[in-house]
């Protein structure tokens, strides 16, 4: 067989259901010949975003592939494979490159140039060596702190021979690290001295599946809870004990918790300091649990650590708080609860006249509090795009199941949200998957929404369309108001139409609800939806400190 027939099989075996990407691999022939589909995308970066949502919104167990032309293919493919690095997604990358004995300059060597945005990169330079490197790949997929890897076909391996009768692969199992119980011993002990705990939860618990251990620890404890940006939707927001996501922006009890706790547990969080995940003050005690023994002590000094898989390691420090304390812990008083919900309470009144806001142009906190009261929580997989829109959705959109949410950052590929929502549908496609962007957004990638419509895949876009990039003004007041730099115009329902889908445009709050029944309608027939939401500028933010 060819090369690239092993890899086709290889990939059958591992149970990968389609190759995403665009326009030209010999991979996506050789998948089809092996029953698996291949989906194109109208450019290499959303092709990378639709297998970044996709494993997502499966919690890391199935694995997207995509694959692309060498060169500037690859080198498109780039910003989108920096998202899924940053935010720690397992993809698996496999560009085609130029015959090995033309490896010069000035052609691109993508496993050279994607070393600093991957787990491994490497080139497969023999094909009897496909097997051994496609082994590694996915034992780099499945195993430790999750990461894209990116394996580099060369054409002429692509279509050299192998022998049949060596060819041997079996696929790689999961292989999950328990903490030590000495650490797990210690932790267990300083949460219940503790007066004041608070649990970060990152988006490890998603990967584990541990959102039920989550959820019986901090009962157990009666300790409040807040996720990070990736990890919002770990931690059920309408719990008692839920203090929401901590992003960019937060809600108010976010803020409150960590300034008065004395201890932080991190579980499944890489603790790392950006702009995009509420910091921890540097005045608390901080246990970590990670994965990953690059993130322990990296950002924040530790007064202990646990290495592990989140889901052993809850469980672990379940049974020892049991063992502790009993096995009803301290189930039963509800003063922590209490606290989280006067908080909240006071939060919501603070922001209800813009939640219920009838201005015009619309606000988009109103969008928000309509788009909760059609789009059930429970049956929706949503994803904001970068900037307002997300710094806007985070806090007040409340979501009470794991995967209901995909939030990024650390890399803010703009218009990210469209390729993880098509992802999203594939992988769960009984959910309403909503990509949330701005009209910014929709200019970097809407082409794709064409994608949605002839792959057959019905997401539902929400467009919120102020004519501008939204606070640009305030970065460059002169080029604004000179020369129109933070203008935009456009027509977006006309897109949306001319591509085959469903399209529609809203400018009075009232209208907001029955438009959007008539999207989800239109989603749930099997057809695209586009709602362009004709908004105001809104640069208020739940921002406390």
């Amino acid at each position: 067989m060819q090369g690239i027939t092993a890899v086709a099989r290889i990939l059958k075996a591992e149970g990968v259901e389609f190759i995403s990407g665009f326009p030209m691999n010999s991979l996506f022939e050789a998948g089809a010949k092996e029953g698996i589909r291949p989906i194109i995308a109208r450019n290499e970066r959303v092709g990378v975003g639709v297998v970044d949502g996709f494993t997502r919104a499966s919690f890391g167990r199935r694995m997207g592939v995509c694959a692309m032309q060498t060169g500037p293919g690859v080198q498109n493919a780039y910003s989108g494979v920096a998202q899924a690095f940053g935010d720690s997604v397992p993809i698996l990358v496999l560009p085609s490159a130029v015959p090995r004995h033309r490896l010069i300059p000035p052609s691109y060597v993508a496993s050279k140039g994607f070393q600093d945005i991957t787990k491994w990169a490497d080139m497969i330079n023999f094909a009897d060596r496909v097997p051994e490197m496609m082994r590694r790949a996915f034992t780099c997929l499945r195993m430790g702190k999750p990461g894209p890897v990116l394996l580099e076909i060369p054409g002429d391996v692509a279509s050299e021979e192998l022998d049949d009768d060596k060819f041997q692969y079996t696929p790689v199992k999961r292989a999950r690290p328990a903490g030590d119980p000495d650490d797990v011993r210690e932790t267990a002990k300083a949460l219940i001295a503790a007066e004041n705990p608070v649990i970060r939860a990152g988006q490890g618990i998603l990967y584990a599946n541990a959102w039920d251990e989550l959820v019986e620890l901090a009962e157990l404890l009666q300790i409040p809870v807040f996720t990070t940006l990736v990890g919002k939707g770990a931690f059920p927001e309408n719990h008692p004990l839920a203090l929401g996501a901590g992003g960019r922006t937060r809600p108010k009890m976010v803020v409150h918790f960590l300034q008065k706790a004395d201890l932080v547990f991190a579980i499944g969080s890489s603790c790392t300091k950006e702009g995009f995940t509420t910091p921890i003050p540097d005045d608390k005690a901080v246990i970590q649990s990670t994965i990953d023994e690059s993130d322990i002590n990296k950002d924040y000094a530790l007064q202990g650590a646990i290495i592990g898989d989140a889901k052993l390691v809850l469980q672990q420090v379940i049974d020892q708080v049991k063992e502790q304390l009993g096995p009803e812990g301290r189930k039963g008083d509800d003063a922590v609860a209490k606290e989280v919900q006067a908080v909240k309470d006071e939060w919501l009144e603070e922001w209800m006249p813009k939640l219920t806001s009838a201005e015009v142009p619309i606000n988009p906190y109103r969008l928000i509090r309509d788009m909760m009261q059609v789009l059930d929580p429970r049956e929706t997989i949503i994803t904001h795009d970068a900037g307002s829109p997300r710094d806007h959705l985070v806090p007040f959109w409340e979501c009470p199941v794991p995967g209901g949410y995909i939030g990024w950052g650390k890399s803010t590929t703009l218009g990210g949200s469209l390729g993880f929502a098509l992802g999203a549908k594939l992988a769960r496609p009984e959910k309403t998957a909503v990509s949330f962007l701005g009209n910014a957004a929709f200019g970097m990638v809407g082409m794709d929404f064409e994608t949605a419509v002839r792959e057959n895949i019905p997401i539902l876009i929400v467009l919120v369309n102020n004519s501008l990039l939204g606070g640009y003004q305030g970065h460059h007041p002169v080029a604004s108001e000179r020369y129109d730099l933070n203008r935009q115009t456009g027509d977006y329902v006309k897109i949306a139409e001319a591509m085959g889908g469903y399209g529609e445009r809203v400018e009075q709050p009232d209208d907001i609800i029955p438009a959007l029944q008539r999207a989800k309608a239109s989603v749930d027939s099997g057809k695209a939806a586009l709602l362009e939401i004709v908004t105001r500028e809104e640069l208020d933010y739940s921002i406390y400190r």
